[in-house]
Parts: structure tokens; sequence; C-alpha cells
């Protein structure tokens, strides 16, 4: 849109266009991805890391995914990440929202580096199916999910997808 209008002549920014488009009620249409949903027959485990010291590596990992857009859809990307030293563990893409990709990254984490304490990751469908559940109970990992909507339990893999999405304009 601000590509547009400034070809018609008008000196306008990407976020005022954005305001504007907000107050006019305007919305780009585009499939939006949504990695986070729930499946009403899985369990969901407690939050159990408020007011946890993590001092040590193996302490606790998180996981999440996110999607990356494409020329034709989106591809999607799990991360294992140790609470401790910020350290991507293991990664995998995937085309489709499947948990097997999920395990996948775990299994290499858990053999390049031993089973965590604990694992930390949302409720998604993914990650509170039985497959993924089966993972961890066998390596004896406890499990923590966080709270619906509450991005703040995974905030160290949150700032990385920041970091993977919206890249520093120093790098580019």
């Amino acid at each position: 849109m601000r590509h547009l209008l400034r070809q018609e002549g008008y000196a306008v920014g990407r976020k005022h266009v954005t305001t504007l488009m907000r107050i006019m009620g305007i919305e780009a249409l585009y499939r939006k991805a949504n990695t986070s949903r729930r499946h009403p027959e899985h369990r969901i485990y407690p939050y159990l890391l408020r007011g946890v010291t993590i001092d040590r590596p193996n302490q606790v990992w998180a996981m999440d995914i996110t999607y990356l857009p494409m020329a034709r859809g989106f591809i999607y990307l799990a991360v294992v990440l140790d609470w401790a030293s910020r350290r991507i563990l293991a990664w995998r893409l995937s085309n489709s929202l499947t948990a097997d990709f999920c395990i996948d990254a775990l299994e290499e984490a858990i053999a390049r580096y031993g089973a965590p304490a604990t694992m930390n990751t949302d409720q998604g469908s993914q990650f509170t199916g039985s497959e993924f559940i089966g993972t961890l109970e066998r390596h004896h990992i406890t499990i923590s999910m966080d709270g619906k909507g509450c991005w703040r339990d995974n905030v160290f893999v949150e700032r990385l997808w920041k970091t993977i999405k919206c890249p520093s304009r120093d790098l580019i």
C-alpha cells in the first residue's frame, strides 16, 4: 500500500499507512498460520517454572514452532533451546504441522546433549499429543506448559522468533 501511495506522489511511511488502515478498518487479506492450536482431548500440563532459578545447562529446555512465509504458503520451524545458555540445541523444518518433526528435533537434542530435567512448551497439539508426551516420559523429563496466551512463559524462544523474523537493519 505504501509503495502504491508513493507512486501516486504521497510521501508516507509504512507505519503511517498501518495506522490509517487500522483507523479505516482495512485489513490485508492473506493466509495466516496458526501454530498453537490446542486439541480439546489432550491433557494440558501446568507451568512449573515461575520463580525457578535456571542456572545450569540441561536444567530447562524450551521448544516452540513458528512459521516462515514462503512464495506459496508457509514452512514451519521447530526449535529446541536451552534456557540457561540460550543455545539452539536442535531444529527441524516441515511443510506441515504434524508432531513428527518436533519429535525428531527433540530426539536429536537428547542424543547430543542428554535429557533435560524439564521441557517447557506451549499448549499446541504437537506438544500435547501422545507421541510427543510419550517421548518426554520415556526420557523421564518433567513437562511444563505455558499458560494460554502467555508469551512471557516462553520468552527466550519468542525472542529468538523476533530475531529470525525481524532482523536488525544493521545486518541487512
